[in-house]
C-alpha cells in the first residue's frame, strides 16, 4: 500500500482501534478515526499528528454514510478500513435480553458491515484495497457468559471470508484479526464487573481472563499493530479470507 493511502480506523479513540490508528499514521498513511464519543476523538488525536476525527455510529447506516462521504471529501478514497468498533457485555445466556443481543449485533455486525458497504465503490478504483475486521478468539470458540458477543463474532467473520470471496477477483482484500484477551477497557470493565458482583478480587478476576492464555497473560494492543502492518503490505495481496489469531497458543 502507498503510504500516502487514506485509512480509516472505526472505535480509533481507544484500545485497539487506537493503537493500530498510530501505527498507520506513523507509517505515513493519512488516518481518520471514528467513534461515538467526540471528547474520546479529541483526546486521541493529541497522538495522531495530521490525523482528522469523525463521530460516527457505526451501528446507524445513516450516520456511517454521513461520515464517511466527509471522511472522503477530506482526505480522499479509503484504501484501508479497520472495523476496530465493537462492545462487549457479560451476562448469562438466560439473563441476556433481547436489547442486549440487539445491541451488540447492530455494533458488532452490522457496524462492519455499514462501513464496507460505505467504501467498496470508490475502493474498487484504487491500486489496493484492504478491510480488516478486528474480530476475536470469541469469533473461533464459545465463551460462557458472553454468549451475544461470542455470537455476533461469529458472525463477524463469518462476513469476512465471504466478502473475501466476492472481492477475490479484485485487487481489495478483506481479513479478520482475532486477538485473545486484550488489556483494553473492556477488560478492565469487566473485571470491575466482576469484582462488584462477586467480591473476588481484582487479581482474582484477572486471572480468570489471563488463564485461558497459555501464556499466562492479556495481549497488549500494540501486539495487534504488527498483524495489521502485514495485512495492508503488498506481501499480503495473496491474504484474504483469513483469521489472524494473536492469542499466546489458545487457538492452533
Amino acid at each position: 500500500m502507498s503510504a500516502a493511502t487514506h485509512a480509516v480506523v472505526t472505535g480509533g479513540g481507544s484500545g485497539i482501534g487506537l493503537a493500530i490508528a498510530r501505527a498507520l499514521a506513523g507509517a505515513g498513511h493519512r488516518v481518520t478515526i471514528m467513534g461515538r464519543n467526540p471528547a474520546r476523538l479529541d483526546g486521541a488525536l493529541a497522538s495522531l499528528p495530521g490525523a482528522a476525527s469523525i463521530p460516527c455510529d457505526v451501528a446507524d447506516a445513516a450516520s456511517v454514510e454521513a461520515a464517511f462521504g466527509a471522511a472522503a471529501e477530506r482526505q480522499g478514497a479509503v484504501g484501508i478500513l479497520v472495523n476496530a468498533a465493537g462492545v462487549a457485555r457479560t451476562a448469562p445466556f438466560e439473563s441476556s435480553s433481547d436489547d442486549l443481543w440487539n445491541e451488540l449485533w447492530r455494533i458488532n455486525v452490522m457496524g462492519a458491515v455499514h462501513t464496507s458497504r460505505a467504501v467498496l465503490p470508490a475502493m474498487r478504483g484504487l491500486e489496493s484495497g484492504r478491510i480488516v475486521n478486528v474480530a476475536s478468539t470469541a469469533s473461533l470458540k464459545g465463551y460462557a457468559y458472553v454468549s451475544a458477543y461470542s455470537a455476533t463474532k461469529h458472525a463477524l467473520l463469518g462476513m469476512t471470508r465471504a466478502l473475501a470471496l466476492e472481492l477475490a477477483r479484485t485487487a481489495i482484500t478483506v481479513n479478520a484479526l482475532c486477538p485473545g484477551y486484550t488489556d483494553t477497557d473492556l477488560i478492565r470493565d469487566a473485571v470491575a464487573n466482576i469484582v462488584a458482583k462477586t467480591g473476588r478480587t481484582e487479581a482474582q478476576a484477572l486471572a480468570s481472563f489471563t488463564a485461558t492464555n497459555p501464556q499466562g497473560r492479556l495481549i497488549e494492543p500494540e501486539e495487534v499493530v504488527g498483524a495489521i502492518a502485514w495485512l495492508i503490505s503488498p506481501a499480503a495481496r495473496s491474504v484474504t479470507g483469513q483469521a489472524i489469531t494473536i492469542a499466546g497458543g489458545e487457538i492452533m
